[in-house]
């Protein structure tokens, strides 16, 4: 973990690794984690010329930072003068999540993705030395030394955008109080995603933090294509319909189990499966007995089974498809992915007790009676057959959840504002 490591071994580590991060990146290349032609970008390698004006470069972990920001990247394209914008993320699965977004969010253009690179001096050099941004989001907790420190080399102002730092991750600081100093307070602004971030953050930066709202509660609600969504609500009339969403290895084989249990109480009960990470899709198949996968365009099982839904950005149709949902990685120590999607197309939700990174999300939900927390697969086909048995309990649930997840909606705008104030500065 960085924030157990002083900087100057930091250091020392990320300039004797470029080999060994190299082999470590053609791994994935093989296992599907990255992509072969774009392998380049990882050591800061891109031919691409670098847009005229002003650059805002947003840098968003994975799919769920990159989904927050959103919002922020449509107010930045509605600008008089919009900025060019550089996007950076580190999976493949918030790369093609993104490229279905943009058609909606930046429809004339000037958005542009590219893959972090990884943090050795040397190639964040190269990156820096070829994009200069003018201003830099980091999204929740993403703190790269390298990079952060050729920013305030360069002079590019640093924003922490709906920044997130946990109890646990904060006892982790405090015990590196220079280095966390030293990290932490190379942002000129840091926007805290609830009031305990803000808390925490300006302990660890010595300042008072002000909390405005948390942008995961002011996004939109996921989009479908309409077509489809006819076709399947067609398709599945009259049928009982629960989805496990965003699972993660060890909970697909629970979700299965719950299906066993509740197929003989629901007859032509269809069970969708999500997987966090669609390339899963036929080893979660396999869970579930050889069932049909939307990536090869078949459809749900005509009688009672299991669908594995291994698409990118088909959340929002699936979430209209079935008003039941289990959120995952809850019933694994992962930390929970985000309830607020579903809870914001009127699902009823329920969770896992592993929701670390979704705390205020889930007691937001938990408190007004939208959302569940079940502590285990017994608990979850309990959870799923009250509510496949009772419509009336399962509207009341979904529109507690849909009142619940509405958030501040001026926030995205003022994000946006400070970024470009950002980046009059640097320029």
């Amino acid at each position: 973990m960085i924030d157990r490591l002083a900087l100057p071994v930091y250091g020392l580590l990320t300039r004797a690794a470029p080999l060994v991060l190299r082999r470590m990146l053609e791994k994935r290349v093989r296992r599907g984690k990255e992509i072969g032609p774009r392998l380049p970008e990882r050591w800061g390698v891109d031919p691409t010329p670098r847009p005229d004006g002003r650059l805002v470069w947003l840098h968003a972990a994975s799919v769920g930072e990159t989904v927050s920001i959103l919002p922020v990247i449509a107010c930045l394209m509605r600008l008089a003068v919009p900025p060019a914008v550089l996007v950076t993320t580190g999976t493949r699965t918030s790369a093609e999540l993104l490229a279905t977004r943009l058609v909606d969010v930046a429809p004339s253009g000037g958005v542009l993705h590219r893959f972090v690179p990884l943090d050795v001096p040397s190639w964040t050099r190269r990156f820096l030395d070829h994009w200069r941004p003018d201003a830099a989001g980091f999204v929740e907790s993403e703190i790269w030394p390298n990079l952060l420190r050729g920013c305030v080399r360069r002079g590019i102002p640093l924003m922490l955008i709906n920044a997130r730092l946990s109890a646990k991750s904060f006892h982790r600081w405090r015990q590196a109080p220079r280095t966390a100093t030293a990290l932490f307070g190379t942002f000129k602004v840091i926007q805290a995603q609830s009031q305990g971030d803000a808390d925490r953050l300006g302990a660890v930066v010595g300042l008072k933090l002000p909390f405005a709202g948390n942008l995961k509660f002011a996004a939109p609600a996921l989009p479908a294509v309409t077509g489809e969504l006819s076709r399947l609500t067609q398709l599945l009339a009259g049928r009982p319909v629960w989805l496990a969403a965003c699972t993660h290895p060890g909970e697909e084989r629970l979700v299965v189990a719950v299906h066993q249990i509740l197929q003989t109480r629901h007859p032509g009960l269809l069970t969708i499966i999500a997987p966090r990470h669609p390339h899963r899709g036929a080893e979660v198949a396999a869970l579930a007995f050889g069932a049909p996968l939307r990536s090869a365009r078949q459809d749900p099982p005509a009688g009672a089974g299991v669908w594995v839904a291994d698409t990118m950005g088909e959340l929002g149709l699936l979430y209209r498809l079935a008003r039941v949902v289990f959120v995952g990685g809850s019933l694994v120590e992962h930390g929970g992915q985000n309830p607020l999607e579903a809870a914001r197309l009127g699902c009823a939700v329920a969770v896992g007790p592993h929701t670390a990174n979704q705390a205020e999300a889930v007691a937001i939900l938990q408190a007004a009676g939208g959302l569940a927390v079940v502590a285990d697969a017994a608990a979850l086909a309990s959870f799923v057959d009250g509510m496949l048995r009772d419509p009336g309990l399962r509207r009341v649930m979904g529109e507690a959840g849909l009142a619940a997840a509405r958030g501040p909606e001026g926030l995205p705008g003022q994000v946006a504002a400070t970024l470009m104030q950002l980046a009059g500065q640097g320029g």
